[in-house]
């Protein structure tokens, strides 16, 4: 399934929380050889720094300049992608209830976005690229030659966060739900950078299939887009 012999191309995937965007996105990019950039990832290191700063999560100003002084970079490891922050590793501290309840809010702010959105690009300017978020093919890489939107039911979505919750938890999958619900509220609400379905992005439903299966339906398509860019320039 390698692609890097021949042309490469930008895989956007976007989707709501808890659909599976960065555990497939990994295997996408593992199978093609691609670079997997977490954007959820970015987000929620800003979220971090910002709550240990003690600044308000509506604070556009502040927490904006707070994210143009953070040097977050994305590095492979073992099992996941590791989120560093101005040197330190703070992967482990990212999936807390407590940044869940946060991130939404943080990630609206026009001036993350801004940051955000020009490091993403960056990442993206040599090709071979799998880049997973929320608003990937309609504001950040809109000319990608692959995009995707990947969902799941609610309850599903619910359910995968709740198996990811550290433990000792005191949250029912009912109230995850609920948040997810909130959450989807917020994305879809926000005035920058909106979660929504680009209207040349394939539309796939997680629900009931397996991480390998939902991976390997991306790869094929994006195999084939290579395959078409080849034939157009021959």
């Amino acid at each position: 399934m390698n692609a890097s012999h021949t042309h490469r191309i930008n895989i956007a995937i976007d989707g709501p929380a808890g659909a599976g965007k960065s555990t497939v996105a990994r295997k996408v990019a593992s199978a093609l050889q691609y670079v997997y950039v977490d954007t959820g990832a970015m987000y929620r290191a800003v979220t971090l720094k910002t709550l240990e700063s003690g600044l308000s999560t509506d604070d556009d100003a502040a927490v904006g300049r707070l994210a143009d002084g953070l040097d977050i970079s994305l590095l492979p490891g073992r099992d996941a992608q590791q989120v560093h922050v101005n040197g330190e590793d703070v992967t482990s501290r990212l999936r807390s209830l407590e940044i869940n309840r946060n991130v939404s809010y943080v990630a609206r702010l026009s001036s993350v976005r801004t940051r955000m959105a020009e490091l993403q690009r960056r990442m993206a300017l040599n090709k071979g690229v799998v880049m997973d978020g929320r608003d990937i093919g309609t504001h950040v890489l809109p000319d990608a030659e692959l995009k995707v939107f990947l969902t799941a039911s609610p309850r599903e979505r619910a359910r995968r966060r709740f198996l990811e919750l550290e433990p000792g938890a005191e949250m029912t999958l009912d109230q995850l739900e609920q948040e997810i619900a909130e959450r989807d509220r917020l994305d879809r609400e926000r005035e920058i950078a909106p979660l929504l379905q680009a209207s040349d992005a394939r539309l796939l439903d997680s629900t009931g299939k397996t991480v390998d299966e939902v991976a390997q339906e991306i790869v094929q398509w994006g195999l084939a887009a290579v395959r078409t860019i080849s034939a157009e320039e021959k």
